[in-house]
């Protein structure tokens, strides 16, 4: 089962990783990088609302591609 692959796994974890980044830098940058004037709380939920969100599309991922990876493709590594 693709589930308990921990190849699966290790690739959900880093979409999901990537993807907190991708927005915590994404809602950084909208907010001019003024530091100090960050809603601090407000990038750390959308991050870890990613963070979490990703992984789950990997999930429904499992269906199709490459049965040993998380993502949607075909092509094997």
């Amino acid at each position: 089962m693709r589930l308990l692959n921990g190849l699966f796994w290790l690739d959900a974890a880093e979409r999901g990783v990537r993807a907190a980044a991708a927005t915590a830098l994404g809602l950084l940058s909208g907010e001019g990088l003024g530091l100090l004037d960050v809603a601090w709380g407000s990038v750390a939920s959308a991050a870890v609302l990613a963070a979490v969100a990703n992984p789950l599309a990997s999930v429904v991922a499992s269906r199709t591609g490459d049965s040993t990876t998380a993502g949607f493709t075909t092509d094997s590594r």
